[in-house]
This record gives structure tokens, C-alpha cells and sequence, in this order.
């Protein structure tokens, strides 16, 4: 692949921007500048950098983000800062998007990616993807709220109950929960409807795949194949 479409392909701007980027010695390949766009790379783990800002070349983006609370998941947000904001803004440009998104108060694991087979495949309610999230709950938990969320409540607006896969409290006001939809609010409309409230909100899990413990939080990482497959196969 030629250098101008490697940079577009990666984000670095419109076409007319990634030949002004190489034409004005901006960018080096294995440590290299080159000034020619039409100059072919192997892409296969092809590393680059503009401006001394090192990148991986990767055809599609799958991307890990530990969720601060504070952010919306949207390019449009209404009252918070965009958790694009946490990223790189090439990610953006090359057609990053969430996949499903978090509520701007719940922080934990957020999946993005400019793939749209993979986007659908996490948020298709068809495809039943396990999320594990833990909730800091405001009044104590007991068996009753437990079995509830466990043989299903019946959230308003709903025609039938949602049971949640499991259930289990941590801790005296701290319960871990596992639900397949991504309905609007759901875990926090569940506790809710089980007699309790949810005061803090954080998904630890998607499929196979567990936010990583070294990943702070407004930080992001690549997904390697092998966290891609635990994710399909969780």
C-alpha cells in the first residue's frame, strides 16, 4: 500500500492532508522520512510516525476503553464531554464508533471499533453477548431482590419480564449482575424494579473478554486477536 492511502486509512486526515503530511517531511517509515505518497510498505506490522508520534498500522480498529464517568458515548454529546475526547482524534476521523454505549455516571468496559460486522455482532440483541456489570447498590441487598433479578422483573414499557443470567451480591450493597439485552437503562431499571437503587454502575465484562486490571481509567488499548476471539466466544 502507498503512504498517502496507509495515513488515510489510519485517520491522519483527507488525502489532500496526508500528501501535505509526507510532502513536508512529517512522516517516517522505520525511522526514515519519506516524501514520496505514492512510496509502497508492507503493511503486515508496519509501524509509522508523524510528527515523532509513533503508529501501528491496523486495517480495522478494535479498541478497549476504561469508561470514566463524566463522558457521553456519542460525537454529539448534550452535556458532557465525548469519550472521544479520551482517544487519539484519528480514530474519529477513520470512522471509530462505540459499540452500544454506557451511560454518562457508568464507567468500566467500552468497546469501539470501525468495523461494522463486529459493532453489530456485540449489539444486536439477537447474538445474547453476556455483560457482567457491578452495582454499588443504596439500600442493603437480600435473597428476595436476588431472586427477583434472577427469575425476571418486569421493567415499565416491557411486555415481558427480563431475567438477568445471574445475580450474586459481593458485599453487603454490592451486586454483580449479568444480563444479554442492552435495553435503555436496563441494569439500573432491573435494580430498580427488584426494590433496591443503584448508586455507582461499572461493566466489568463483555463475552470472554474482562476490562484488564492494568488499563486506568480514560485510558484505551488495542484488542489482540486473542481478546477479539475471547470476546466472540465468551
Amino acid at each position: 500500500m502507498n503512504l498517502e492511502s496507509i495515513l488515510f486509512s489510519q485517520g491522519f486526515g483527507s488525502r489532500r492532508q496526508c500528501r501535505s503530511l509526507i510532502a513536508d517531511a512529517r512522516v517516517a517509515v522505520g525511522g526514515t522520512f519519506c516524501t514520496d505518497p505514492l512510496a509502497t510498505f508492507d503493511t503486515t506490522g508496519l509501524t509509522f510516525s508523524v510528527d515523532g508520534d509513533v503508529w501501528p498500522f491496523h486495517e480495522r480498529a478494535y479498541l478497549a476503553l476504561n469508561k470514566p464517568a463524566g463522558y457521553e458515548c456519542s460525537r454529539d454529546p448534550q452535556h458532557h464531554l465525548s469519550v472521544f475526547h479520551l482517544l487519539p482524534p484519528h480514530f474519529a476521523t477513520r470512522g471509530v464508533q462505540c459499540v452500544g454505549r454506557l451511560d454518562q455516571d457508568t464507567t468500566g468496559l467500552l468497546l469501539l471499533s470501525d468495523d461494522g460486522q463486529f459493532v453489530h455482532a456485540f449489539t444486536s440483541p439477537k447474538r445474547k453477548v453476556p455483560k457482567v456489570y457491578v452495582a454499588t447498590t443504596r439500600h442493603a441487598l437480600d435473597d428476595a431482590q436476588l431472586d427477583a433479578l434472577r427469575n425476571g422483573v418486569l421493567l415499565h414499557g416491557e411486555r415481558e419480564p427480563i431475567a438477568a443470567v445471574a445475580a450474586r451480591a459481593r458485599g453487603e450493597r454490592e451486586l454483580e449482575l449479568t444480563v444479554l439485552e442492552g435495553k435503555y437503562h436496563q441494569v439500573k431499571r432491573m435494580v430498580a424494579a427488584a426494590g433496591n437503587r443503584v448508586e455507582a454502575l461499572h461493566r466489568e465484562r463483555i463475552g470472554g473478554f474482562a476490562l484488564p486490571a492494568d488499563l486506568a481509567p480514560g485510558t484505551w488499548q488495542w484488542l489482540d486477536a486473542q481478546q477479539i476471539d475471547a470476546l466472540r466466544n465468551g
